[in-house]
């Protein structure tokens, strides 16, 4: 066959099946939680999806990410006979350890290189790293529980620069240890940390060089930060549990801050679930304070078109959306998102109105604190709930439609009393056709591929 003749059958048989996306950082390529894969399963075969590889791990809530044909995930790794406090609240009792970031080959899961590192803990639900790591430019950085933040080779492991964020800023650690999501923008590392005048710290990638820090709270919270673009600006929103907040990306000086918490949230420092922009307006969801929506205004003081707080955060008290950590998505003008007791609900945009709501695709029933993490694709959503299930569905202001469910994990994180319940808090990572999720003892990687 002439030379001209084969590219051309090549590219045409790339483009008859599509080309394979990564998944570098928190919510994917883009950060908004939209698989653009083409070519994914209308529902599951018998018996579930195809298992691709399946790789032990240590314990963590840290989800993994996928790029240039490697999966890499973070863990803790406790001596022999150190356990973790019975109580997961506890966060006097210090715990002995190591936290390890793994690499590994996307085809079969087999370990490629993996570094891990001295971490004492000493936090509630003290079961590994929150933070997934974000790969870029033939690098990856992690940021630990504890501040330990690194920047590796991504093909070879070296470590490139390192240093711990609480040291070099004097904050202390958060109730649930520094769970912040990496955020890179040209040269600048954009991480949450804490103390006076360090909520937000930029870093130059190449070297761990500090470029500037901004903001002071009593508690930096967890909520990833995000740069949206806003009426031809580019605002660095960071939430924190003081008050939201807009910045120069470059700078860190602030635009405009809002305050959103009442005294309970800011003592529990719960400002966890990623700020969304829909057009011009940006929605937060909090699990004690409800939800709101803000009218932005270029780089001036936003208008706050409304607010859902309820009576307290308890079902029967609420009418809005109060999520604890999960990213909520808002499509054709509505909102869907989990609240404080395992519920999906539906919420009007304009309004604020709750429309219906479900505890079908999380526990089935209404359970504290109940989590199931969502991801668009096309017109449907892919959820992986706490009890590891993995479900397809449609949502629309008419109710939730559920198109199939496979159980690809088994929970193995206990959480604290009086619930007690075996839970998975760690968002999957969807790539390669495929989506990769873990629990505390494995790493599995399902197909979804036609």
């Amino acid at each position: 066959m002439p030379t001209r003749t084969f590219s051309l059958v090549v590219v045409l048989l790339l483009a008859s099946v599509g080309l394979a996306d990564d998944w570098p950082q928190w919510l994917g390529p883009k950060r908004d939680s939209v698989w653009r894969e083409d070519r994914i399963i209308a529902k599951f075969p018998p018996g579930g999806p195809k298992v691709r590889w399946r790789t032990p791990i240590g314990e963590g809530y840290s989800g993994p990410s996928v790029a240039d044909g490697k999966v890499y995930v973070t863990d803790r790794v406790r001596p022999k006979g150190v356990e973790n406090p019975k109580s997961a609240f506890d966060r006097k009792t210090k715990v002995a350890g190591v936290e390890r970031v793994l690499c590994l080959n996307e085809a079969d899961g087999k370990v490629l290189w993996k570094h891990e590192y001295d971490c004492q803990y000493q936090i509630s639900y003290a079961a590994g790293p929150r933070s997934s790591p974000l790969v870029a430019g033939g690098k990856v950085y992690t940021y630990g529980a504890m501040a330990d933040l690194y920047c590796y080779d991504a093909d070879t492991g070296k470590v490139l620069w390192s240093k711990n964020l609480r040291k070099a800023h004097n904050a202390f650690t958060p109730v649930w240890g520094f769970a912040g999501q990496l955020l890179l923008d040209g040269e600048r590392l954009i991480c949450l940390v804490g103390g006076q005048g360090s909520v937000a710290v930029a870093l130059n990638k190449d070297t761990g060089a500090e470029i500037w820090k901004s903001l002071s709270a009593g508690e930096p919270g967890y909520a990833p930060h995000m740069i949206y673009e806003i009426d031809g600006k580019r605002q660095l929103i960071f939430w924190h549990p003081d008050s939201i907040n807009s910045l120069n990306p470059e700078t860190g000086a602030v635009y405009w801050s809002h305050r959103f918490h009442k005294n309970k949230s800011l003592r529990a420092g719960m400002s966890i679930p990623t700020p969304r922009l829909v057009g011009d307006k940006l929605f937060f969801t909090c699990f004690y304070d409800g939800c709101l929506l803000l009218q932005t205004k270029g780089t001036s003081q936003p208008e706050l078109l409304w607010q859902k707080t309820g009576r307290s955060e308890l079902a029967k008290d609420t009418d809005g959306l109060h999520s604890v950590m999960v990213t909520p998505v808002i499509k054709d003008g509505y909102i869907y998102g989990v609240c404080s007791y395992g519920e999906l609900r539906c919420l009007d945009l304009k309004t604020g109105e709750r429309l219906w709501s479900t505890h079908k695709p999380v526990t089935g029933e209404s359970t504290r604190w109940g989590n199931a993490f969502i991801v668009e694709h096309g017109d449907r959503y892919i959820l992986f709930n706490e009890l590891g299930d993995l479900i397809i569905a449609r949502f629309s202001p008419k109710g939730y439609e559920e198109i199939d469910r496979a159980n690809i994990l088994q929970p193995t994180n206990t959480m604290a009393p009086p619930q007690g319940r075996r839970v998975i808090w760690s968002h999957p990572a969807f790539a390669n056709r495929s989506v990769y999720a873990r629990n505390d003892r494995e790493i599995v990687c399902v197909s979804m591929a036609e």
